[in-house]
């Protein structure tokens, strides 16, 4: 890997954070005046249409994509992320999206916890008490006891639970199924669970919020784009650590078009789950041949 790869990684990674936020935004609005669940069938038709696309032109093209060797989990993981992400969106709209990214950031940590049990990995007890902080971050986050806590905040932390068990999966399917066939059924399998879910919940749209529609499907088609050239570019444990600047963007456009004002708790333990989270990654890195 050249110093220009890494560079150039490490900004396809921040222009992809930047887009997904921005998508954030979009999401909530939209999700604030329709069915959230038309919303995301409506933005995964645009997805599932890039992936086919992206995918025919790879070697084998759609027939090898379809004929891959986890199918079931494959579609599996599609319907998980998707379920992930329209609950996520639910929060942008019910805590905002500050205090929402802000319980998102704990998805590595849950990951790190879920590998013991269901994949066989061990965690040094250095990298469990990193888990362990983070999930001190998230307690002054919630403020449990308190008397301020929201019942909707458990819509992020599913979220980030069910996020957490798509990479598991993930990492299951990758023994054998290359990237591109993974990427292809992440569009297809959540494009199909939206389409059977969200053709019950069609309503009318104005004609601005269809051009927002239209940025939505673009933003999310342009951000993985970027996040798979990021990928190609530089190996993922030295850019990692840049997706949590997507929390940072949240955070401005929370602020700055929503007129959101969290909490010092959130920001408080954002940065706790945030440093917990870099350091198990950092630690976690070094463990790895």
């Amino acid at each position: 890997m050249t110093e220009q790869n890494l560079r150039h990684g490490i900004l396809f990674m921040v222009c992809a954070t930047f887009i997904f936020a921005t998508q954030d935004g979009i999401s909530r609005h939209l999700a604030s005046e329709y069915n959230v669940i038309m919303v995301m069938m409506l933005r995964y038709w645009g997805f599932a249409a890039f992936v086919t696309a992206l995918t025919a032109r790879q070697p084998g093209g759609l027939r090898a994509a379809v004929r891959c060797a986890y199918p079931v989990l494959q579609f599996l993981r599609g319907a998980v992320l998707v379920l992930a992400t329209c609950i996520a969106v639910q929060g942008f709209v019910l805590l905002g999206l500050i205090e929402t990214h802000a319980l998102l950031m704990s998805t590595p940590l849950i990951v790190v916890a879920l590998s013991g049990p269901i994949l066989g990995e061990r965690a040094t007890p250095v990298i469990w008490a990193g888990v362990a902080a983070g999930f001190v971050g998230v307690l002054v986050i919630l403020q449990p006891g308190m008397g301020v806590f929201a019942p909707a905040a458990l819509l992020p932390l599913t979220a980030a639970c069910c996020t957490a068990v798509y990479v598991i999966l993930t990492r299951i399917v990758s023994r054998r199924d290359s990237q591109t066939i993974s990427f292809f059924w992440t569009g297809m399998g959540g494009g199909i669970t939206m389409t059977l879910a969200g053709i019950w919940f069609m309503e009318p749209m104005s004609a601005p919020d269809w051009g927002w529609m239209g940025v939505l499907c673009c933003t999310t088609i342009a951000g993985h784009w970027l996040m798979i050239r990021s990928y190609a570019a530089a190996p993922p444990n030295a850019i990692q650590p840049f997706t949590y600047l997507q929390l940072v963007f949240g955070i401005v456009i929370g602020i700055g078009v929503f007129h959101e004002r969290p909490g010092l708790n959130v920001f408080a333990g954002a940065a706790v789950v945030v440093a917990a989270g870099l350091t198990t990654a950092l630690l976690g890195r070094r463990r790895r041949p």
